[in-house]
C-alpha cells in the first residue's frame, strides 16, 4: 500500500515518526497508520503524552518538555525521514515546568513572537534541516475527519443557527490572531473565547455564564498550516458541554478530527446536543 500527501509518496512499511503531545489525537492516529500498514516510532512528552500510546507504536522515546535535540535524535536513531506532529502541550508549561536545552533555546531566540504557528514552524524547520520532513496531520486519519452536514439526529434551531453563524465569524478573527480556534457564544453574545486553557474549559467557564443553550463553534484559523495544530473534538468535549447544558456544537468540515467518534456521537444524542459540519464558508 502506499499514500500520497503533498506529491509525496510512502510505502507502507517506511517507518513514520509520531511527535506526540497530549489527548487522544496521537492514539487515534497511531492506530490508523499501524492499521495501513506504517510503522511507527513515537517521541513522547512525559507529563503530557497518555502512555497508553506505548500499546500502538513500534517503538517509543520518552522527553521531558523542551528535550529538544534528545527529540531529534531519537527520530534520527530510528531511521525516521518522516514524521508527524500531533496532540497539544499545555502552553501554561512555558510558565512553570520547561527546562529547554541549548537546541530549543537556540529555536526560541529566533522567534520574533511566541505564538503557536510561528513556534511551530520554526519547530518543522529545524527537523527538516536534520532531514525529517514533517507531514500534515491529516496523514493517517482516513475516516475521522468532520463531514459537512448534520452528524447528529437533532439539526440546530433557526435562533442556534444564527448564533452559530455569528461565532463562525469571531472564530474566524480569534484564529487569524493566533489567539484560539473555538468560541461559545448566546444570544448573538460572546460570552467565552478559548486561549491557554483549551477548549474544554473555555466551554465550561462560557457555559456557566450562558446558564444553557450556549453554542460552541471551533474552526481552523484562517492561516491553518495543516502539519501541526488542528482542531479536534471529542467526548470530553461533549461531556464538558453536557455539564453547563450547552446546545450545539459546529466544527468545521475536512478540517477538524472526530476523536472515537462513535462514543462522541452517542453520547450527544443522550444530551441533545447538535453536532454539524460546516464548510469554510458557510454563507456560500
Amino acid at each position: 500500500m502506499r499514500g500520497t500527501r503533498g506529491g509525496i509518496l510512502v510505502d507502507a512499511g517506511e517507518r513514520i515518526g509520531l511527535i506526540a503531545g497530549n489527548g487522544r489525537f496521537p492514539i487515534i492516529f497511531a492506530e490508523n497508520a499501524k492499521r495501513l500498514g506504517y510503522a511507527i516510532s513515537a517521541v513522547a512528552h512525559i507529563g503530557e503524552t497518555e502512555p497508553e500510546l506505548e500499546r500502538y507504536v513500534e517503538r517509543i522515546h520518552w522527553v521531558e518538555i523542551g528535550q529538544f535535540n534528545k527529540l531529534i535524535q531519537a527520530l534520527k536513531g530510528d531511521g525516521v525521514r518522516q514524521a508527524v506532529m500531533l496532540g497539544g502541550i499545555k502552553k501554561t508549561h512555558v510558565f512553570t515546568t520547561v527546562r529547554p536545552d541549548l537546541r530549543a533555546l537556540a529555536v526560541a531566540s529566533r522567534l520574533k513572537q511566541l505564538k503557536d504557528d510561528a513556534i511551530l514552524r520554526e519547530v518543522a524547520t529545524e527537523l527538516e534541516s536534520e532531514g525529517i520532513q514533517i507531514r500534515e496531520s491529516t496523514f493517517g486519519l482516513r475516516g475521522i475527519l468532520v463531514e459537512e452536514g448534520s452528524l447528529t439526529k437533532r439539526a440546530p434551531s433557526k435562533k442556534e443557527w444564527e448564533d452559530i453563524r455569528y461565532g463562525w465569524e469571531v472564530a474566524q478573527e480569534i484564529g487569524r490572531l493566533d489567539i484560539g480556534q473555538c468560541v461559545v457564544v448566546k444570544n448573538r453574545v460572546v460570552v467565552a473565547v478559548e486561549a491557554v486553557e483549551g477548549t474544554d474549559e473555555a466551554i465550561r467557564r462560557g457555559g456557566v455564564l450562558a446558564r444553557e443553550g450556549a453554542v460552541v463553534v471551533k474552526r481552523s484559523k484562517p492561516q491553518q498550516d495543516l502539519r501541526f495544530d488542528l482542531p479536534a473534538v471529542g467526548p470530553t468535549t461533549v461531556e464538558a458541554m453536557s455539564s453547563v447544558k450547552a446546545s450545539v456544537l459546529a466544527l468545521e468540515a475536512d478540517r477538524c478530527v472526530l476523536l472515537d467518534r462513535e462514543e462522541m456521537l452517542r453520547k450527544a444524542e443522550q444530551a441533545g446536543i447538535a453536532i454539524v459540519g460546516l464548510p469554510r464558508d458557510v454563507n456560500r
